[in-house]
């Protein structure tokens, strides 16, 4: 057969595999992460977070119709049984504890925030005059109140 006779018997998907895998001899895998970050910065750019964001759980929601809740429980599993071997048991502690710190430093916080927004009406009532005024020792006691 002559190379005319083999005109149109690659697909398109299998033309696309052969020019991608020439071009990643050619030019290594690092030229598509690149590339892909090149690509994914200038899509962030133009059509923002959300746009990520939406296709992300569109996609997580496809993927659990197909596979099911559990398939994400194993791949869970598989996931932290590969970081606790790379980076031992004492990693999942340590981060543990770091995260325990910022929770007890972000209630710190927030009961700060409460303390000075309970404040702040009190000081600045008082500061414009609007304050009850007090009782006088010559008014009489009002229903059930001590006289």
């Amino acid at each position: 057969m002559s190379d005319k006779d083999n005109k149109g018997s690659m697909t398109v998907a299998e033309a696309g595999r052969k020019g991608g895998e020439t071009v990643r001899n050619e030019r290594g895998r690092e030229f598509y992460e690149t590339i892909g970050r090149k690509g994914g910065a200038t899509v962030k750019a133009e059509r923002g977070r959300s746009f990520y964001e939406e296709i992300g759980r569109k996609g997580g929601e496809t993927v659990k119709a197909e596979r099911g809740a559990k398939f994400y429980e194993e791949i869970g599993k598989k996931g932290g049984d590969r970081v606790k071997a790379t980076r031992g048991p004492n990693f999942y502690e340590e981060i543990g504890r770091k995260g325990g710190q910022k929770v007890k430093k972000l209630i710190e916080e927030g009961k700060r925030a409460a303390r000075a927004a309970m404040a702040a009406p009190q000081e600045g009532g008082a500061q414009e005059g609007n304050a009850p005024p007090a009782a006088s020792s010559g008014e009489t006691a009002g229903p059930g109140q001590n006289e």
